[in-house]
């Protein structure tokens, strides 16, 4: 029993570190997809394993509902469409996976969110890249010391940890976080 009070203190203590030193970060993220949301734009998410089902995740919330009924938000998770993935890792390589469909589909008033606990997700820096190049307003929820991406995005959400579970744990937080505010300010 200690042990399991012991990781859910451990776990609990970086979401009180991320509240002290990432909630303007967080609201300035949650501002900016509405912003965009708002202007007819949509959210892209990507991410590979884990970080994949949080994109699925928050894409989900804001699509469906959250906690209030309202209209649907256009949000979209870049690992659904198994069809694409599969040609595009074939035909050009798991790299150009995200980076060929931002490119199809991303338009300059749209928000593009990149998950990875390391950073350094070639897949996500490329596409990422190609969303900058668009115009869309990039988001990385990052951990460890922010790899690549943490320069390639135009705001950096950085969980000071370097365990990838506690990373994963607080990126979902901070999803939650961010469909609450949208959910409740729109």
């Amino acid at each position: 029993m200690e042990r399991v009070k012991n990781l859910l203190n451990i776990s609990a203590d970086l979401k009180k570190t991320v509240a002290e030193t990432l909630s303007s970060e967080i609201l300035d993220a949650a501002q900016k997809i509405q912003g965009r949301l708002e202007a007819g734009g949509k959210l892209m998410l990507m991410g590979n394993g884990v970080s994949e089902g949080d994109s699925h995740h928050i894409a989900s919330e804001l699509v469906c509902l959250f906690k209030n009924e309202r209209k649907a938000m256009p949000a979209l998770a870049l690992t659904v469409d198994t069809s694409s993935l599969t040609a595009l890792g074939n035909d050009y390589g798991f790299n150009t996976i995200f980076e060929r469909q931002v490119e199809a589909l991303a338009k300059k008033n749209d928000a593009v969110i990149g998950i990875s606990t390391s950073g350094n997700s070639e897949n996500i820096i490329r596409a990422v890249n190609k969303a900058n190049s668009i115009g869309a307003f990039t988001i990385g929820l990052l951990g460890n010391d922010g790899g690549k991406l943490k320069d390639a995005v135009n705001l950096p959400i950085l969980i000071p940890s370097n365990d990838t579970a506690r990373i994963q744990e607080v990126h979902i937080t901070i999803g939650h976080i961010i469909c609450e505010i949208i959910e409740e300010d729109l």
